[in-house]
């Protein structure tokens, strides 16, 4: 005898609805995955900006550094460096400012405002170059307070890697 069969069984409703479960939850795990990406790509690229807008703002203060009588001299020391340079204020324009370069802690800091262009500096070496050419020499100390290198080397010891930043001096006083 045959009998006419309508709707589902128990059994078939149970093994659809478990797989129905398996897929919602493959879905929450792929999303917060999705998500957890995000936060980290937003967070790595609020560093870059941050790294790149301290190299930018490094080279433009080396640059238009300022060595001349008045200004201060150039102060250069292993592991501190001290100058004037044109620095742009909020209204616009440039006004010459005392730049102090250091390590405080795990931060690379500049003094203008104070502003830390850096963070987890394990260590900070600065050089200085007196002549141009193939065989120039470099520096430990720059002290005189009427003229400024060539160029500034900074090494800095990060906590997993090191950076060099060559950094060129504008027109020496």
């Amino acid at each position: 005898m045959r009998s006419s069969r309508s709707g589902f069984t128990l059994i078939e409703l149970m093994v659809a609805l478990a797989i129905s479960g398996v897929v919602v939850l493959l879905a929450d795990r792929a999303l917060a995955s999705v998500a957890d990406g995000a936060t980290q790509l937003a967070a790595a690229r609020t560093e870059l900006d941050r790294s790149m807008n301290a190299r930018r703002w490094l080279i433009e203060a080396f640059g238009s550094l300022d060595a001349g009588i008045g200004s201060g001299g150039f102060t250069g020391r292993p592991d501190r460096v001290e100058f004037a340079a044109s620095q742009r204020v909020p209204q616009g324009w440039l006004e010459t400012r005392q730049i102090v370069l250091w390590r405080a802690g795990d931060s690379l800091v500049a003094k203008v405002g104070p502003q830390q262009l850096a963070g987890h500096v394990r260590s900070l070496d600065c050089d200085y170059l007196l002549d141009p050419g193939a065989t120039a020499a470099w520096v430990r100390e720059w002290i005189s307070p009427v003229s400024a290198p060539l160029a500034v080397r900074l090494r800095i010891g990060y906590q997993d890697h090191a950076d060099t930043l060559l950094l060129l001096v504008g027109p020496r006083g």
